[in-house]
C-alpha cells in the first residue's frame, strides 16, 4: 500500500532518522547476537507526512563521503475487521554495509532481553512442534526453510503463493519463534527464540487485503476450533495464537473455549496475544481470555507497558512487542510493535522449556513462566505485565525441580465458557464468532510498515495487511 492509500484508511506516520547507522556482525544460531544499542522512536502525531527513506543494497560498501542514515517510521495500532488480533509494525530501512551481514540481527533486542544465549546452552528446540494459527507460512523463506512442516489449509481458498496478501503475519510469526537466519554461518536475517523448533502451519485466518475475506467470513467462522483441535491431534507441544477479538462486541464463544480445553488435556501448551486494546477501552480479548491460556502483553525495549497493550485480568506474562524485526515472504524485513509479537515470544520460550523438560504439563509450563518472569509488578502481578518479562532461561532452571502431573484441562466455572475437551458437535461450530466482519465483530490483524532491508535500489513500500 502506498503512504497515499495508507493515509485513506486513518494511518499516519512520519520516518525520523537517527544518527549514524550500526555496522552489522555476522553470527550463527550457535553464537549469541550481541545487543544493539538503545534506539530512540519518535511516535506520530496522526496526519504527519511521511519523508522518502533511502534504500541501500545488500553488498554494497558504505559511502565514503557520508554514512548513511537509519530511518524509522512509527504508527498508532488500529483495528481492522480480519482474523488476527491486531498487529501493529512500523518499520525503517536499514542501510546493508556487508555482502554477508544485513544488519537485521542486531535489531534483534529481544534475543538479548529474553536470556536466550543462556536458555540454548541447554536447547534451541529440537523435537518441538509449534503450530501456527494464523495466515499461512512460507516455508520457503530462507529464515524458515527446513523447519516448517506442511501446511493444513482450513479456509480452502484466498491468496495463494506469489501474491500480496499471502502468508504475510504467519510467516512473521514462525520467524520469531523458529526463524533459522541464512547466509554464511546463518549470519543474516531473522532469528527465532527456538531456532531448531519446527513449525506447524495451520491457515485459519485470511490477511487484510485478500478479496476473499468476505467469502471467509460468511463460511469458515468455526476454523479457529477446528485448528485447535487439529494442531492438538497432530501432537503441537505448543499452540501460537496471534489473533483474536478484542472489538466491544467481543465474547467467548463455546466452541473455542472447548477446543482449547481439548488441546490443553492433550498435552499442548496454548499461548495468546492479550489484545492491542490498550488505547481503545482494554476490551477483553479472546482466545487469550480463556481458561488455561497463556495470555501475553507487550513491553517495549525498556520493559515498559506498550500503550496499546490491554490490561485485562486474564494477563500471564510479557514479553517484547515494540520494534521487532519481522522476515515477509516478500523477502524483506520490517520492524514494528503488537502483542501478536509478544505472544509468538513466548511461544519460542515454551518451546524451549517444553524441550528442555518435556515431560511438563501445559499448567506446569504456564506456572514455570509466571514464577520465573522478571521486573515482577509490585504486589506480584498487576493486569498490565502479568506476572513480569517472560525469562525462558530461568524456567528451564526451575523446571528441572517439577514432577511432571497430570493432564488437565482449565475451567474458571463460568457458564458461558464450554464444557471443556469433549468434541463438539458440529452444529455448534457455526457461530461464525470466529469470522472476520466489517462491524468490528470477529478477530482482526494489523500490520503496516516500511521497508527496512532489501536487495534493490526501489523506494520502500508501504502496505497494510
Amino acid at each position: 500500500m502506498t503512504a497515499e492509500q495508507n493515509g485513506n484508511t486513518g494511518e499516519a506516520g512520519r520516518a525520523d532518522a537517527s544518527e549514524g547507522v550500526r555496522q552489522a556482525r555476522p553470527s550463527s544460531t550457535a553464537a549469541y547476537p550481541q545487543k544493539a544499542p538503545t534506539r530512540v522512536t519518535s511516535y506520530p502525531e496522526p496526519g504527519k507526512p511521511a519523508p522518502t527513506a533511502t534504500i541501500a543494497t545488500a553488498g554494497d560498501p558504505a559511502p565514503a563521503a557520508r554514512t548513511p542514515a537509519r530511518t524509522r517510521r512509527a504508527r498508532h495500532p488500529r483495528r481492522t475487521a480480519l482474523l488476527a488480533l491486531p498487529l501493529a509494525f512500523s518499520l525503517a530501512l536499514l542501510p546493508a554495509t556487508a555482502a554477508h551481514a544485513d544488519g537485521i540481527r542486531d535489531q534483534q533486542w529481544a534475543l538479548d532481553a529474553m536470556h536466550t544465549e543462556e536458555a540454548w546452552r541447554t536447547t534451541k528446540g529440537e523435537g518441538i512442534t509449534v503450530a501456527v494459527l494464523d495466515t499461512g507460512v512460507d516455508d520457503e523463506h530462507p529464515d524458515l526453510a527446513g523447519n516448517v512442516l506442511p501446511t493444513r489449509d482450513l479456509v480452502g481458498f484466498g491468496a495463494s503463493r506469489g501474491d500480496r496478501s499471502w502468508a504475510r503475519h504467519g510467516t512473521a510469526m514462525a520467524g520469531i519463534i523458529a526463524g533459522h537466519g541464512h547466509g554464511v554461518n546463518n549470519g543474516d536475517g531473522v532469528l527465532g527464540i527456538a531456532p531448531e523448533a519446527r513449525i506447524l502451519p495451520v491457515r485459519v485466518i485470511l490477511e487484510d487485503g485478500d478479496s476473499a475475506r468476505s467469502k471467509a467470513r460468511n463460511t469458515r467462522g468455526n476454523a479457529l476450533a477446528e485448528g485447535i483441535r487439529w494442531a492438538a491431534d497432530q501432537g503441537a507441544d505448543v499452540i501460537n495464537l496471534s489473533l483474536g477479538d478484542d472489538s466491544e462486541s467481543a465474547h467467548p464463544e463455546p466452541s473455542e473455549d472447548a477446543a482449547v480445553q481439548y488441546a490443553l488435556k492433550k498435552g499442548s501448551v496454548v499461548v495468546a496475544s492479550a489484545g492491542n486494546g490498550g488505547k481503545k477501552g482494554d476490551h477483553v480479548s479472546y482466545p487469550a481470555a480463556y481458561p488455561g491460556v497463556i495470555a501475553v502483553t507487550a513491553v517495549d525495549e525498556d520493559g515498559n507497558r506498550a500503550p496499546f497493550s490491554t490490561r485485562r485480568w486474564y494477563a500471564t506474562v510479557s514479553a517484547p512487542g515494540v520494534d521487532v524485526v519481522i522476515a515477509d515472504p516478500d523477502r524483506k524485513y520490517y520492524e514494528g510493535w503488537g502483542t501478536s509479537a509478544a505472544a509468538a515470544f513466548v511461544s519460542g520460550a515454551a518451546a524451549l522449556v517444553k524441550a528442555a523438560h518435556p515431560g511438563l504439563t501445559p499448567a506446569q509450563v504456564k506456572r514455570l513462566l509466571e514464577d520465573t518472569a522478571r521486573d515482577a509488578p509490585v504486589g506480584g502481578r498487576d493486569d498490565s505485565r502479568g506476572f513480569g518479562f517472560v525469562d525462558p532461561a530461568a524456567a528451564i532452571r526451575e523446571g528441572g525441580r517439577l514432577r511432571p502431573d497430570d493432564l488437565t484441562s482449565a475451567a474458571y466455572g463460568r457458564k458461558y465458557f464450554g464444557p471443556g475437551p469433549d468434541q463438539v458437535k458440529e452444529e455448534d461450530t457455526a457461530s461464525g464468532w470466529a469470522a472476520p466482519a466489517a462491524g468490528g465483530l470477529g478477530v482482526a490483524l494489523l500490520i503496516t510498515a516500511v521497508v527496512i532491508w532489501r536487495g534493490d535500489r526501489r523506494r520502500p513500500d508501504e502496505f497494510l495487511i
